[in-house]
């Protein structure tokens, strides 16, 4: 599909929130190379560090109070994610895993968008309700998610 320069279609979406497809303006920061960059450099910096065989990050909360922190069993999730194991990856850290997966669904998105020369996806918010709701959508994925690691901390 051949999209004009500045061609923009709307979805809307309940609670004044709105998908926007249009092209990149000129002078516009492309995002989807960006983080693409950022996600595919990562990565690589991650595989190498495991690689050549560096130790695991430590985890000061973790070491000072024996319980774990937020982000408990993110490494390894993130190798039980890349070595395919997905149910394993899903016991370490439930919020890592759909990262992980949020993460894979945008740099596929990315990468077809900046090959192709597609338009562009943006979310837009366009009311104060909207971002607060949102913001505690977050905030309560975060508790639940430490939640769930306090109540399986043996296992870390």
């Amino acid at each position: 599909m051949d999209w004009p320069l500045g061609a923009r279609h709307n979805i809307e979406l309940p609670g004044k929130m709105r998908l926007r497809v249009r092209c990149l303006a000129p002078g516009e920061i492309d995002h989807e190379l960006i983080w693409l960059s950022v996600s595919l450099v990562s990565l690589g910096l991650a595989a190498a560090w495991l690689t050549v065989g560096l130790p695991w990050p430590r985890c000061v909360f973790h070491d000072i109070t024996g319980l774990p922190c937020v982000t408990c069993g993110m490494t390894r999730c993130g190798v039980q994610f890349f070595h395919g194991h997905f149910l394993t990856a899903l016991k370490w850290n439930p919020l890592v895993f759909t990262a992980l997966c949020g993460l894979t669904a945008f740099d596929l998105y990315a990468f077809s968008t900046l090959a192709t020369r597609g338009p562009r996806l943006r979310i837009c918010f366009y009311s104060e309700t909207t971002k607060i709701f949102v913001r505690i959508a977050v905030i309560s994925a975060l508790v639940l998610n430490w939640i769930y690691l306090l109540m399986h901390w043996r296992n870390f």
